[in-house]
């Protein structure tokens, strides 16, 4: 709606207040379009239905996609989109409690706004009521949500918080005003959190006529997919959607496109910190234009780490710690970007000259055919990747709905195969010009070379007789049942005593999870070591023996797979993913990266800067204080223990002071398969892979054999901190208390669900109730409660993030809401719904091949089966309220709660006076 609509019109819409859901008989859907497996139909009120069925896992995704964002807010509107996300999930009349109905059923959901559109997504574990509640509830508050005055005022505090929480963050703020400033018209150049004064001072009226406005079924995609009947469900979405009526006003098409930048333009942020960035950017066509495919490859084969040409001029020649790339493809022409983390004593001139050389004057011979076919092979194995999960596509072809239609996903996936090199160089010609950029600096020139942004093709005319390739073959249905895991796991023992437990099934597109745990020393052999363990857990993918840094990524990309190895002080993960053809060389590959590491120079200096960068960056993020005052609070290790927990400082030292000679002795001493961990789930013959892991892993043995370290319980005296922070806008609440409680205890499965109903629940629980939804004091508030597998001992935290100036009523609601659970109890309704909600969440877990392969890892070393799984179910089953309060009033002990707030209370408070006069 344009912004001098007529009165008339505005009070038209207001009127609408409620709209019957049975108000009419709906037609028959119509088929619109099909491609590899997914199929569109139309309802004749507008929606636009996307069906991707596929039954390999019991997992149904439902995504809402509207096309309004922060792109069609108005003047005095910014803000609003986001807005209105939030206050849809504050009911209806016939729906009063979405987060807790969503909670009961166990579902997985949330929303995000972004510059082109809305979404709204939910994932659960499959089950045909369930989708004919979520259809139905999604279809009423399409129309009919509140969008009140008291809903908007609660929310309100709930919205600034997550702005201030963006404004702690360097990087994000960065980024906001580099838009800001290479978008002097077009809405693109406002952040969709919208501005302060637009969000605390919009008129409810003028919300609600923006909602009545957008939140119709001609501006939106509901995308189902998974595991479901498509005529059930067609027949659900006819029922449910279909009954809304076709809206009688006309969508006005936004049409400003920002002029030829005319000159480069520059932008300072100076806030507290320790990091320095540099970022340049360049208008570029909107993501259906056929440049838009070419330029994704040119941001990888510039920006990639740790093969793109930035990387190796800026980060291995010590100039800058870390370097990327983002491309916004919008639906309306975007935005090229580039980013440089730098040393703090950076000079950032040089740096900027050197980064804009590298960018605008790039040497022809610096673009190879070798380093283009990488960047194209990586972009499409990230498609490739992606269409194997149609859960996770349900809620990415968000995008490409927002640009058009959600083919546009497969034609720029076709697009991108067909990049060549002459393409990338004749677009960093096009778009990568001096008087296009805008960066830190400005530089000013005696000649404009403006760069002209092309409009994009209509998505119809791109698509028209588009019918994309064979449907990628789905798996078979398994049945995620811990019985039906156990008899499908086959369990063997290697020669070093390491385990293996293999799942094999049929996936969609012969997916393969993999997951290893090695295991180090023990108390005496690891003393002083953590952070060379750290280290040297960094450097394993940073190249081994024949192989460097950048052809281990682009081998990757060969294998269409993922490796990822992380090191702590007592032992290293490993995480794969590939496919069945693939799964062979990657295990060869991964066995190359562990045991014969290279450790090169120029890499180890790399990571110890961006280590030491990391923490000088967290050394003024109040999260980041408040969990290291937490973590020292309660460390009873002597200084180089392997479970010590030390000061920024000291972390600093211990990087300062390791050497490469540590890492290879490390390595030497800790490194071995003996008693490792390792499981694999996916499309995979049992005892193929059982013989390679074998020939592979069955005889590396460390000198250093493993004796884990224990961690019993201790008690530690309560204590409350409350750190000044100078310049955030956002505070930390963090609250801790330790309990002599293990997974073994008679009370472990009675904390479980009492967390769950403390503070467990993403919107929905007793905190979330109130310190988000009632008092509207928190973007983010939870609880959770851990407790250990092998010794007595627990713990209770707890966390939320709120303005510095409402962190003491955060902490009163806090206390509040435990005291309340420990005498009022727990009623019946309330238990039950955590209870199902819980069991549902975890069955959806067990059907995520990602999440189960590391259950049946750690089974292993536990000794554990999916029968255990089962057991503890049937023991939260067996619970009451009364006996899940008993034992929060036996170990969740309000005076033994340790509190930690950093903010900026100071500057706060010089707010409130200054305001007050």
């Amino acid at each position: 709606m344009h912004l001098r609509h007529s009165m008339f019109l505005l009070a038209a819409l207001l009127l609408a207040c409620t709209v019957p859901l049975h108000a009419r008989t709906p037609a028959a859907p119509e088929v619109v379009a099909s491609a590899e497996g997914i199929s569109e139909y139309r309802l004749d009120n507008g929606l636009r239905v996307v069906l991707f069925p596929d039954n390999s896992k019991p997992v149904t995704t439902v995504n809402v996609t509207y096309l309004v964002g922060s792109r069609h807010e108005h003047y005095g509107e910014t803000g609003m989109a986001h807005l209105l996300e939030h206050l849809v999930f504050k009911g209806t009349p016939t729906h009063g409690d979405i987060p807790g109905e969503m909670r009961k059923r166990g579902i997985r959901f949330n929303g995000t706004t972004w510059l082109d559109r809305t979404n709204y997504f939910a994932s659960f574990a499959s089950n045909a009521d369930t989708l004919a509640w979520l259809l139905a509830m999604e279809a009423d508050r399409m129309v009919n949500s509140h969008i009140s005055r008291e809903d908007l005022d609660s929310e309100m505090t709930v919205v600034r918080n997550e702005m201030e929480s963006g404004e702690n963050n360097p990087f994000r703020v960065l980024l906001q005003r580099l838009m800001s400033t290479a978008y002097l018209w077009h809405n693109y150049g406002n952040s969709t959190i919208g501005a302060r004064a637009d969000v605390e001072n919009v008129p409810i009226e003028r919300l609600q006529a923006f909602y009545r406005n957008h939140y119709q079924p001609d501006n939106a995609v509901l995308v189902i997919a998974g595991d479901f009947d498509p005529d059930a469900t067609l027949r659900m979405v006819r029922d449910s959607f279909g009954r809304i009526a076709a809206p009688t006003r006309m969508l006005q098409p936004t049409y400003t496109r920002e002029p030829a930048q005319d000159g480069p333009r520059s932008v300072t942020v100076r806030r507290v910190g320790k990091t320095p960035y540099l970022a340049i950017g360049y208008h570029m066509p909107a993501g259906r234009h056929p440049d838009s495919a070419a330029m994704t490859v040119l941001g990888q084969v510039l920006g990639h780490t740790p093969t793109g040409i930035l990387h190796k001029a800026l980060v291995e020649g010590g100039k800058a710690t870390a370097v990327s790339n983002i491309a916004f493809a919008m639906d309306e022409p975007g935005y090229f970007m580039f980013f440089a983390e730098a040393p703090a004593d950076a000079d950032l001139d040089a740096l900027e000259a050197e980064m804009v050389a590298l960018v605008e004057r790039i040497d022809p011979a610096a673009l190879t055919e070798e380093d283009v076919a990488a960047a194209r092979q990586r972009l499409l194995t990230g498609a490739e990747v992606a269409m194997r999960d149609p859960n996770a596509i349900g809620i990415a072809l968000s995008e490409a709905i927002a640009q058009g239609d959600w083919r546009l996903f497969l034609l720029s996936r076709d697009r991108l195969e067909g990049v060549t090199l002459a393409d990338v160089q004749r677009v960093a010609a096009a778009y990568l010009k001096t008087d296009n950029r805008t960066s830190a600096r400005f530089v000013p020139t005696d000649r404009a070379d403006r760069a002209s942004i092309p409009e994009a093709p209509s998505a119809e005319s791109l698509l028209e007789g588009y019918v994309g390739r064979e449907a990628l073959a789905a798996g078979e249905a398994f049945d995620a049942s811990p019985a039906n895991i156990d008899a499908r796991t086959q369990v063997f023992t290697l020669d070093n005593d390491a385990e293996l437990a293999v799942l094999a099934k049929s996936t969609r597109g012969q997916a393969v999870q993999v997951r290893m745990q090695l295991r180090f020393g023990d108390e005496a052999s690891l003393q002083d070591r953590s952070t060379t363990a750290s280290l040297l857990g960094g450097m394993l993918m940073r190249g081994s023996e024949g192989i460097d840094r950048a052809a281990l990524s682009r081998r990757l990309v060969e294998l269409k797979s993922t490796l990822s190895i992380n090191g702590s002080a007592t032992g290293a993960s490993v995480s794969a993913t590939t496919d069945r053809d693939n799964l062979p060389a990657l295990l060869e590959l991964a066995a190359r990266v562990l045991r014969q590491p290279t450790l090169p120079d120029s890499e180890f200096a790399q990571l110890r800067a961006q280590a030491m960068t990391a923490i000088r960056t967290s050394m003024t993020e109040p999260g980041a204080i408040a969990g290291n005052a937490m973590g020292r609070h309660f460390n009873r290790w002597p200084k180089g223990h392997p479970y010590h927990a030390g000061t920024f400082e000291e972390s600093i030292a211990e990087l300062e002071a390791a050497t490469l000679d540590d890492l290879h002795a490390f390595h030497r001493a800790f490194y071995g398969a003996a008693g490792a961990s390792i499981a694999i789930i996916g499309d995979v013959d049992a005892d193929e892979v059982h013989a390679q892991v074998a020939r592979l892993f069955g005889d590396w043995n460390a000198p250093q054999p493993f004796t884990r370290i224990p961690s019993p319980h201790h008690d530690v005296p309560a204590t409350r901190v409350l750190i000044e922070v100078a310049d955030k806008p956002n505070a930390v609440f963090l609250s801790m208390l330790q309990v002599p409680v293990g997974q073994d205890h008679a009370d472990y499965p009675a904390l479980v669900l009492g967390n769950q109903i403390l503070g467990g629940g993403a919107l929905k629980s007793r905190l979330a109730d109130r310190i988000r939804q009632r008092d509207g004091l928190s973007y983010g508030v939870g609880s959770s409660f851990n407790a250990s597998a092998l010794d007595e001992s627990g713990s209770f935290s707890a966390y939320a993030i709120t303005a510095p100036e409402n962190a003491a009523r955060v902490e009163a609601a806090f206390r509040e809401e435990i005291e309340r659970l420990l005498e009022d109890g727990i009623p019946q309704t309330e238990f039950q719904e955590a209870l199902d909600g819980m069991l549902s969440a975890r069955r959806t877990s067990r059907a995520n091949d990602g999440e189960l392969v590391g259950v049946l890892a750690s089974n292993l070393y536990l000794d554990r089966t999916m029968a255990d799984a089962a057991k503890f179910e049937d023991d939260l089953r067996a619970l009451t309220p009364e006996a899940v309060q008993a034992a929060l009033r036996r170990h969740l002990v309000p005076a033994n709660l340790s509190i930690f707030i950093a903010g900026d209370f100071a500057g706060a408070a010089q707010g409130a006076g200054a305001s007050g006069d």
